[in-house]
């Protein structure tokens, strides 16, 4: 067995490596960029090697820094994790010839399977059932206009290399194809250097399943049994589960057969996993294959107990398979979520910024590899944390889920946490429904919002008031906030409340807080409050004043609030301006505006348009002078390896273009000004 290896990756795979290795008495080696110099995958490792800048053009990416890094570690070994350089076959050969084992499979393997295209005609030619489509060298439009015709509209283009649903576009009819076809060429050359595309006949419906293989590289291939990766936003998965649910006997079967005859058709070594799609009735069709770990197999090691790593170590290491198929058991089901840095509201777009609160659930797995005060940034995957549950039955582990997600507090940035239990609380998910098309088909439930009630306004105000009180009892002057001689003490605070500013009135009263909320308080109160992404709806009157009564005291995870018949715990944490409270799984931003300083607003003029987040121009689909309709695509903007079009939020006509393809924008600049309306 290996003495020391190096980890070429970051986050928390290379922090899931590093775990492994440890417990096997391995020695490791982590690699990092300016961005993650103080990184927890940097801490989890023995030693630490800086390779570059945060662009993992410049770092991550450079194959003769890392196998430099090696050598001067000693490292006898790499192990890539995923992404970045686990499916590049220059990479392999590069510390084969230094004489360094790479972790994974062979240069071959990866270069026979790293082209979606290649993949299919090798699998074709084994026998392996694939999607009908086309994976031609003939990249022209024309081409691709014949071929789609012939396959029947709605159609899928993949990018040939990589995967994680960049460079993959739906197109419903012919009038698409040409601007959908640039873009998945765009994204595959920016994310994986090769534009080439291929087509596949869209399966509406389709259900994502994969075998999880694990081979020795002389022929044996064992599997796993299967994962369920149907439910994805943007082609890229956010919840997995092991087994599948709801599959029928003879079906599974065929899914094991192909993922184990499309392992021992390239000899496969190592991890890797086969993914499939399933028409939801008869037919299985082999897509591609991951010559790498995937980031969903802690669901496949929750049900089986083994431990994945190991098995790569092992196996690369020269000491064959641990285990035969038939010592291979499954044991309960396990689920993963996917606690991503994104705005579900904005249509999943990524969040950036200083993680200021970081608060993962207490009991069982959760794989991170970032942590509270860490900032998020536009260079990399933005994935926080992998959720990670079991159970005996598939309904214990999905209550398990839950209760993890209801658990996760994090401010400073938006992420998907409130959006995946309203997923895994779904009737029909949790029946086990579910199909690629899944957020499409439940998109009013997964993203309907309670309105801010009075038990936010409460958790937030005894959250100010117990705070008061601990800045008193460190400073005298402070402790005399709210004091009136023989009577009651009192304090007033400005919330947002709709759009508007109010006044809230908060008297103590016994061993409670009387609380009157007067929306109409003073001129100031009636100002437009121009920021309303997450307003806070008026609980009682339209415009009027309304009084509620609670009591509360300070608990581990924040305040306990009693109001009325109901007693809940919440947590209030700063979020940028405004507060954030968590109640459960929901939460609600609550701002407490400075009325005197005019700063109530959050959004720009009406006559221009703001980056909605941090990225690159990639393409200026108007020009100055053009007259335009709301909704219409103005410019392509890369973040996170995936493009996302700005659309005009209005009609107008353009006035100017502040930023050119090729430039960075940061989250908020001005990227496109109106001509004023006469």
């Amino acid at each position: 067995m290996f003495k020391k290896i190096l980890i070429a990756n970051r986050g928390e795979i290379a922090v899931r490596v590093a775990r492994t290795a440890r417990r096997m008495g391995i020695a490791t080696v982590a690699v990092y960029s300016d961005a993650d110099a103080n990184a927890p995958h940097v801490k989890a490792c023995d030693e630490a090697v800086h390779i570059g800048p945060s662009a993992p053009a410049e770092s991550y990416l450079k194959i003769d820094r890392i196998i430099d890094a090696a050598k001067r570690t000693g490292a006898e070994a790499v192990h890539p994790g995923y992404g970045f350089l686990s499916e590049n076959e220059k990479f392999a050969d590069a510390l084969d010839a230094a004489g360094i084992v790479f972790i994974g499979p062979t240069a071959k393997t990866i270069r026979a399977m790293g082209s979606k295209s290649a993949a299919k005609d090798l699998m074709e030619k084994a026998g392996v059932p694939t999607t009908p489509g086309y994976q031609g060298a003939d990249q022209s439009l024309e081409t691709f206009r014949r071929e789609c015709a012939a396959i029947g509209y709605p159609v899928l283009l993949k990018a040939t290399a990589g995967g994680g649903g960049k460079g993959m576009k739906v197109v419903e009819r012919e009038a698409d194809l040409a601007e959908q076809l640039a873009s998945a060429q765009r994204e595959g050359k920016n994310s994986f250097g090769d534009d080439r595309v291929l087509v596949e006949k869209y399966i509406a419906r389709a259900r994502h399943l994969e075998v999880q293989i694990v081979g020795d590289g002389r022929g044996e291939v064992v599997h796993f049994f299967e994962r369920d990766c149907s439910v994805q936003r943007r082609h890229q998965k956010i919840i997995e589960e092991a087994p599948a649910p709801r599959l029928p006997a003879e079906v599974r079967r065929r899914l094991h057969a192909i993922g184990v005859n499309a392992g021992k058709a390239v000899d496969y070594r190592g991890a890797g996993t086969v993914e499939c799609l399933y028409d939801g009735k008869d037919g299985v069709y082999f897509m591609e294959m991951n010559t790498r770990l995937q980031v969903e197999h802690p669901v496949s090691e929750e049900i089986t107990g083994a431990d994945l790593v190991e098995w790569q170590l092992r196996v690369a290491a020269g000491e064959g398979l641990p285990l035969k198929q038939d010592e291979i058991r499954e044991q309960g089901w396990a689920f993963e979520a996917r606690l991503y840095a994104e705005n579900p509201d904005n249509n999943f777009a990524p969040s950036i910024g200083t993680l200021t609160t970081l608060t993962l659930p207490r009991e069982g797995r959760t794989d991170s590899g970032v942590e509270e005060g860490q900032t998020i940034t536009p260079f990399y995957d933005p994935m926080i944390a992998k959720i990670i549950r079991h159970g005996r039955t598939r309904e214990e582990a999905l209550a398990r889920l839950r209760l993890a997600l209801a658990e996760i507090r994090v401010g400073g940035i938006e992420t998907n946490a409130r959006f995946l239990h309203r997923l895994a609380s779904d009737p029909d998910f949790i029946a086990g429904d579910v199909s690629t098309r899944y957020i499409d088909e439940h998109r009013d439930a997964l993203f309907a919002h309670p309105p801010t009630d009075n038990r936010a306004i409460a958790a937030a105000l005894l959250t100010r008031e117990l705070d008061a009180r601990g800045r008193a009892g460190r400073d005298p002057w402070e402790s005399l906030a709210g004091f009136r001689l023989n009577k009651p003490a009192k304090s007033v605070a400005w919330i947002t409340l709709g759009e508007t500013p109010a006044i809230a009135r908060m008297t103590a009263d016994g061993a409670g807080y009387d609380v009157e909320i007067d929306p109409n308080a003073s001129a100031a109160g009636r100002r437009k409050h121009a920021d309303a992404s997450s307003p806070l709806t008026r609980p009682a009157g339209e415009g009027k004043s309304f009084r509620f009564a609670f009591a509360g005291a300070p608990c581990a995870t924040g305040v306990r609030v009693a109001m009325e018949d109901e007693t809940f715990e919440a947590s209030v944490v700063d979020h940028g301006k405004m507060k954030r409270i968590f109640i459960g799984a929901d939460h609600f931003d609550l701002q407490h505006p400075d009325v005197l300083s005019g700063a109530l607003g959050g959004h720009s003029a009406e006559g221009s348009l703001n980056a909605p987040m941090p990225g690159v121009v990639t393409l200026l689909k108007a020009k100055a002078g053009d007259k335009i309709a709301a909704g219409a695509v103005l410019m392509i903007m890369e973040a996170m390896k995936m493009e996302h079009a700005i659309k005009a939020p209005h009609d107008g006509v353009i006035k100017s273009f502040r930023f050119k393809p090729g430039d960075q924008v940061k989250d908020g600049d001005l990227l496109v000004e109106f001509e004023e309306s006469a």
